[in-house]
């Protein structure tokens, strides 16, 4: 069984010093993809910037940008599942300055932005042998998580998603809670260890591809 995963967050540089991205630490990322190694599968883990290890067992790919990611996860197919984990930066500078930017400078109080591709959707689009059988998704919220986790299933086209909530200090801290939705059903994880989240969502994924 073969797994390909992104975690972490991308950056999307504006010039030399500055860029666009977020707070995701990969830690969630990174978990599953051990988890899913201990599970039998061959993982391949495409990492946006952390200041996490190198997986013993897995495959590493790091990545700085969405366009990166994007060519990585290409490269590392076909799979059985693929996992989208990564906070995906939804935009980037449409042009990068190769010098640094001045605060007085016009570039800085409007900076103009263009579309980053949608990995996950990307993915789950695609027919026949270019599509894994099983595609994830993960759904970062602040409010609303279960509808808006619900509703991004559909809009994305993936098969599961696990949605966070990410008010508090889920995307820096140890612990996590997810609510797994499948066009089966709803199972709730409550808080624990991301480890043990990982562990939890890796048996079910395993039991899927080997059903």
């Amino acid at each position: 069984m073969r797994a390909v995963l992104t975690a972490g967050p991308t950056l999307e540089p504006i010039d030399p010093v500055r860029f666009l991205s977020n707070r995701s630490s990969g830690q969630q990322g990174y978990a599953l993809a051990a988890a899913l190694a201990d599970e039998g599968f061959e993982v391949t883990l495409v990492s946006g910037p952390t200041v996490l290890p190198d997986l013993a067992g897995v495959t590493m790919v790091r990545v700085e940008t969405a366009l990166e990611m994007m060519a990585a996860v290409d490269a590392a197919l076909p799979a059985d599942v693929f996992i989208a984990v990564a906070a995906v930066a939804d935009w980037r500078p449409s042009e990068v300055s190769a010098v640094k930017l001045k605060l007085d400078k016009s570039a800085m109080a409007s900076l103009p932005l263009i579309e980053n591709p949608d990995i996950l959707k990307t993915i789950s689009r695609r027919e026949g042998h270019a599509r894994p059988s099983l595609v994830v998704g993960f759904a970062a919220e602040t409010h609303d998580v279960a509808a808006h986790a619900r509703a991004k299933r559909i809009r994305k086209g993936c098969d599961w998603i696990v949605a966070n909530d990410v008010s508090g200090d889920a995307m820096g801290g140890a612990q996590n809670a997810a609510l797994l939705i499948t066009p089966d059903g709803e199972e709730a994880f409550p808080r624990a260890a991301k480890a043990e989240i990982a562990a939890q969502l890796a048996t079910r994924i395993a039991d899927a591809v080997r059903a």
